[in-house]
C-alpha cells in the first residue's frame, strides 16, 4: 500500500521546494547506523512502499532509513546535505509503513558549511532548527519551524533507534545565478533556482512541481498530465519565477507523452506585487501574452524564442495547455533583473 504525500499540507509546505530532494542534489552523508536500511533511502522523493516478504541479509527490507536495537546509552542519528543552502520552512517527517519499529522521536539541527566531511562537520556549531518531537507509526508528521538563516547541512537525531520512512524539508533555496546557462541564460523557473508552482487547476497524473525538476523526464510519470477534459476551457498551472527577470527563451518539453500531449500550448507572465494565491489565480487570466499560442507535437522538447513578446521583468508565468494534456519539462532562460 502506497503513503502519499498528504493532501492538505498547509500552504507553507505547497509553495516550498524540497530541499531534501536527491534530484536537485541532496544526498545523506553519514549515518551512526543504517543496519536494517541504508539512510540514503529515506530522501527518495517517491512514496514509501511496503513489499510483504521482501528480506535482505539483515531482516526485513525497509523502505528508509532504519537503525539496529540500540542496546546501550545514547542515540542515532545522520547528516544530510541539502540540495541548495536554503531556508527552511518545515519538515514532513514519515513514517510510513514502520509500526512497530518507527522512531519514536526526532530532533534536526542545521549548519551553513563549505564541506561535506563529517569530521569537519563534527566541530561546527549546529542550530537546532526542531525541538525534540514525538513521532507516531505509519504517518506523516508535517511540523513548521521559525529558523533564521541560510543552511546547506542537516544534523537528524532520533531518540534512540528506529526507522523513518521519509526526511522532505521544506524550503527556499537561495537563487544562485553566479554560472550562466544556455546561451549565456539562467532558468528563471527550476526548483534549484527558487522556482515553485503556485497554483493549477488539476494535477490529475502528476506533480506541477515535476516541470521545475532538472533534466529530462524519465517516464510518463515524471512531469505534469492533467485528466481528460470533457468540458470547454483549458488546463492550467501558475509558477512563481526564483528571481523577477526578462524571459528570452521558452522549452517546453513533452518527453514521454505520446497519445496525451498538449495540442496546444500558450504563456502568459506578469510582475506581481502583494497579493495572495486567490488573487494571483485571477489576475492570472488578465495577464498579457508571453508565448502565443504554439501547435505541440509528441515526446519533443519545443524551443520558442522569436516568438515571445517582450514584457520586461515579470515574477510569474501561467502556462495554459490545451485543451488538457502531459508536459514534462518547463524551461524559462532569462536573465534575473539587476
Amino acid at each position: 500500500m502506497l503513503i502519499a504525500p498528504p493532501a492538505d499540507l498547509p500552504d507553507w509546505a505547497r509553495r516550498s521546494v524540497n530541499l531534501a530532494d536527491p534530484r536537485l542534489g541532496a544526498r545523506a552523508l553519514y549515518a551512526s547506523d543504517d543496519f536494517f536500511a541504508d539512510v540514503s533511502r529515506m530522501l527518495n522523493p517517491e512514496p514509501a512502499v511496503f513489499i510483504p516478504g521482501k528480506y535482505d541479509d539483515n531482516g526485513k527490507w525497509m523502505d528508509g532509513w532504519e537503525t539496529r536495537r540500540k542496546r546501550t546509552a545514547g542515540h542515532d542519528w545522520c547528516l544530510v546535505k541539502l540540495a541548495r543552502p536554503g531556508v527552511i520552512y518545515g519538515f514532513d517527517v514519515d513514517t510510513a509503513h514502520f509500526t512497530g519499529n518507527y522512531a519514536p522521536a526526532v530532533a534536526i539541527e542545521a549548519v551553513s558549511a563549505a564541506t561535506d566531511d563529517p569530521d569537519e562537520l563534527a566541530k561546527l556549531e549546529w542550530t537546532p532548527v526542531l525541538a525534540s518531537t514525538g513521532l507516531g507509526p505509519n504517518a506523516h508528521h508535517v511540523l513548521k519551524v521559525e529558523s533564521a538563516g541560510t543552511w546547506t547541512h542537516l544534523r537528524v537525531h532520533i531518540y534512540p533507534d528506529g526507522g523513518i520512512a521519509r526526511l522532505r524539508v521544506y524550503g527556499r533555496p537561495q537563487a544562485r545565478f553566479d554560472g550562466a546557462g544556455r546561451n549565456g541564460l539562467h532558468d528563471l523557473a527550476a526548483l534549484e533556482n527558487g522556482g515553485y508552482a503556485v497554483a493549477w487547476n488539476d494535477s490529475h497524473y502528476g506533480s506541477v512541481a515535476n516541470l521545475l525538476l532538472p533534466g529530462r523526464g524519465v517516464d510518463m510519470g515524471d512531469g505534469w498530465e492533467t485528466r481528460r477534459r470533457r468540458e470547454p476551457g483549458n488546463d492550467w498551472c501558475i509558477v512563481a519565477l526564483g528571481a523577477p527577470g526578462s524571459i528570452a527563451r521558452v522549452e517546453l518539453d513533452t518527453a514521454h507523452y505520446k497519445g496525451n500531449y498538449p495540442d496546444r500550448a500558450s504563456i502568459q507572465a506578469a510582475r506581481v506585487e502583494g497579493g495572495d494565491e486567490r488573487s494571483i489565480v485571477a489576475q492570472s487570466m488578465f495577464w498579457p501574452i508571453l508565448l502565443p499560442e504554439q501547435k505541440l507535437s509528441a515526446d519533443a522538447i519545443h524551443e520558442f524564442a522569436a516568438e515571445l513578446a517582450a514584457l520586461g521583468t515579470v515574477t510569474h508565468v501561467r502556462i495554459n495547455v490545451i485543451p488538457d494534456g502531459g508536459l514534462s519539462r518547463v524551461r524559462l532562460w532569462g536573465t534575473p533583473a539587476a
